[in-house]
Order: structure tokens, then sequence, then C-alpha cells
């Protein structure tokens, strides 16, 4: 489906979000779900956690210079 009204879009999910109050329960719930769902993927699997920190030092140090 191809949206048509993009600015009608854009105001129906702003007062949908306005309409509903935050749940954090729910909310901690899908984080939860979405974490258990990436390590089930193989994408939080490290067995050393400073594996690759070398590449990241690199790269924040590049950035922070410019």
């Amino acid at each position: 489906m191809m949206v048509k009204n993009a600015a009608a879009l854009q105001r129906f999910e702003t007062e949908f979000v306005r309409g509903e109050p935050a749940d954090f329960g729910r909310n901690l719930a899908i984080v939860e779900a979405l974490a258990q769902e990436a390590e089930t993927l193989g994408v939080f699997r490290r067995q050393d956690p400073l594996e690759g920190i070398e590449t990241i030092v690199r790269v924040a140090r590049a950035v922070n210079r410019v």
C-alpha cells in the first residue's frame, strides 16, 4: 500500500501517540523480547566483551578530530 497523503498520516500518528499513555512495563517487555531475538540470531554473541574495541577506539578518535 502506498501512502498518498503523508501529511495526513503524520497528523494521525502524532494524535495516536498523544492519545496513548506510556506503558513502561509493556515497553520493557518489548525491549527484552527484541534483545532475546537478537541473541538467538547471534547478533549479541561475543565471547570476549572487548572484542573489536580497537576499531571502535580508532573510529571514535577519527570522528572526534573532525
